[in-house]
């Protein structure tokens, strides 16, 4: 289930307040510092920095391209 893209827009990374996107189950952080991806569970995004997961450099690039 795809997250609104409206909603979507005003959503950031609470870590660094860079822009998110949808790459499949998780919320992505445009951030090329903290490259950090956010669990999304039964529709619902989970934005707690102790469930962020920090992507390996390569993989960031992939899922942004």
């Amino acid at each position: 289930m795809a997250i609104d893209p409206q909603l979507l827009s005003i959503m950031v990374c609470p870590v660094s307040h860079a822009p998110l996107r949808e790459v499949g189950d998780w919320l992505v952080s445009t951030d090329p510092a903290t490259r950090l991806r956010y669990p999304i569970r039964d529709g619902i995004p989970v934005m707690l920095v102790e469930e962020a997961e920090e992507m390996p450099q390569s993989e960031w690039e992939a899922a942004l391209a």
